[in-house]
């Protein structure tokens, strides 16, 4: 076994892909932790609003409505101030055109022609990377370091031969982002079945809690507290969109593994072709991600 085998894992690409997916990672981080923020303040006002405990002048669950509206605003002001999400989308953006251009160029696939002189290649490498670097400024901070420049092993794989690079791109891209979408495909349908069970369970409970206030059965608005939570309910699902996110995964994966025939059977003049049908592919699929929450996939280029 040779002492350094062949592959491209993450830890392999440029330092502008480490860049990326860092800020993308952060970005996310903050704006998921803004939303939770803001709907447990919302439903925690509601809860204040809903309920009367009178300890001397003061009301204490009108504490609680004080303390839950301050607590949703600070959420708000996360989320408004500098939007997060508009940080992650650009940056996923980003990392992910990374990616695509270090593989085209490790496998020699268009634009990256194994014809091209080394230097030529590189110089189109570094170009294409210092595009995408301009295009998200904003989101991406320069990394430390040259981070356009190819990796070692990137130039050894393009060094490689045909069927030592194919062995390589169908078991490090195609077939372990495949396995990806499927394994995320299925979380988000078990996500998005929870959600939606929950929720109809909290509505089918408010309707009840309506009904039993109407008919003067107690006074205090348990069903204000629900819709609360079930705006909060949505609001999530609307941000994490698992069902379409279920959907995209899973046609994203079988276009892979269709991808795969093709790859196995390629002739060597075809190879570059094939490569980028692959990446194509893959690109689809996260071009239609940003473009059901931002306008970012008409910004960067691969």
């Amino acid at each position: 076994m040779p002492a350094n085998p062949l592959g491209l894992d993450d830890p392999q690409l440029p330092g502008f892909f480490h860049a990326a997916d860092t800020a993308s990672l952060r970005g996310q981080r903050i704006a998921l932790w803004g939303n939770r923020i803001r709907s447990a303040g919302a439903v925690a006002a509601a809860i204040g609003g809903a309920f009367t405990l009178a300890v001397g002048s003061f009301d204490l669950w009108a504490l609680v409505a004080l303390i839950g509206f301050i607590v949703a605003f600070g959420g708000e002001l996360i989320l408004g101030v500098k939007p997060p999400e508009r940080k992650w989308y650009m940056a996923r953006a980003a990392a992910e055109s990374m990616k695509t251009l270090s593989w085209r160029y490790a496998v020699g696939a268009d634009p990256f022609f194994v014809t091209l002189p080394d230097g030529d290649a590189e110089k189109l490498f570094r170009a294409r990377v210092g595009q995408v670097a301009r295009q998200v400024s904003e989101a991406v901070a320069p990394p430390q370091g040259d981070g356009a420049a190819p990796t070692e092993a990137m130039e050894a794989l393009r060094a490689a031969t045909t069927e030592q690079q194919r062995e390589v791109y169908l078991r490090d891209r195609t077939r372990a982002q495949r396995d990806w979408y499927t394994r995320k495909s299925n979380s988000n349908a078990r996500a998005s079945f929870a959600w939606r069970t929950t929720l109809v369970v909290a509505e089918l409970v408010a309707i009840t809690l309506a009904a039993l206030r109407f008919a003067g059965v107690w006074d205090i608005d348990l069903a204000g507290v629900l819709a609360a939570f079930i705006g909060a309910g949505a609001a999530w699902l609307a941000l994490k969109q698992h069902t379409t996110l279920e959907s995209a995964y899973s046609l994203t994966a079988a276009e892979l593994q269709k991808q795969d025939a093709t790859l196995m059977s390629a002739a060597e003049d075809e190879w570059a072709v094939a490569v980028a049908d692959a990446e194509e592919a893959i690109s689809r699929e996260h071009t239609m991600w940003l473009a059901s929450r931002s306008d970012v996939n008409e910004q960067i280029g691969q």
